[in-house]
């Protein structure tokens, strides 16, 4: 198994791949986002390894260009960041697991075997339905090529029915995911979030993809209407 480790820090960058070798893996080094890009494209690897901390191309930016290019190699990111947001830009961006430093080697070692059995299926980064586009990470949305603007709750609603297309989703299932367990308001704040929806993403396009299913809740169209 040929594994690539980019870490600028040289002490951090050894260490890693010593430990690497010792379960018998190959592993090459790259130190900076670019030469690691360089090394991800030309070579055939088996997982990868990125620092979030990176010269230039951070490790999160190298992810999401792999992605976006198709390339679908698990991913393990690593960051000195104590930050909740890092762990989730990381996975919204297309990485497959997440270890802070310090972190012990027996658990890297544990998290790789993990990923490698697990292989390269393809997860696309960006949410689709019909020409309906949405990029988690980014918080940006388009139809066709038209760069629509929507407000936080509008993003969240809309990415639950992007993640359940064509799935029929009762006001009770949407008020469960899109608003918090403490939310105490009336269930018709869903109708009104829906329609605030269409308003966005439909009307202005001449589309009908969010739909009523009626007695039952709402659907969006797969085809995107």
């Amino acid at each position: 198994m040929r594994i690539l480790v980019v870490e600028d820090d040289t002490r951090v960058a050894r260490a890693v791949k010593r430990g690497l070798e010792a379960e018998g893996y190959a592993v090459d080094v790259a130190a900076t986002g670019e030469d690691g890009h360089w090394l991800a494209t030309e070579n055939d690897y088996d997982a990868l390894v990125l620092d979030v901390m990176l010269p230039g191309m951070d490790g999160l930016e190298l992810c999401r260009r792999l992605r976006d290019a198709g390339d679908w190699t698990p991913v393990l990111v690593l960051t000195a960041l104590d930050d909740p947001s890092d762990e989730a830009r990381a996975l919204d961006g297309g990485a497959d697991d997440f270890l802070g430093k310090p972190f012990s080697y027996v658990v890297l070692t544990a998290r790789l075997r993990a990923l490698l059995r697990r292989g390269a299926d393809a997860r696309p980064v960006e949410l689709e339905a019909g020409d309906l586009r949405m990029d988690p990470a980014r918080h940006r949305v388009w139809r066709g090529e038209t760069p629509v603007e929507l407000t936080p709750r509008q993003f969240a609603l809309l990415e639950f029915f992007l993640r359940r297309p064509g799935e029929v989703l009762s006001k009770a299932t949407i008020l469960e995911h899109v608003w918090d367990f403490a939310f105490d308001g009336s269930p018709n704040i869903v109708e009104v979030y829906v329609r605030q929806l269409r308003q966005r993403i439909d009307e202005p396009f001449g589309r009908r993809a969010l739909q009523t299913v009626r007695l039952a809740g709402y659907r969006l169209d797969e085809d995107g209407g």
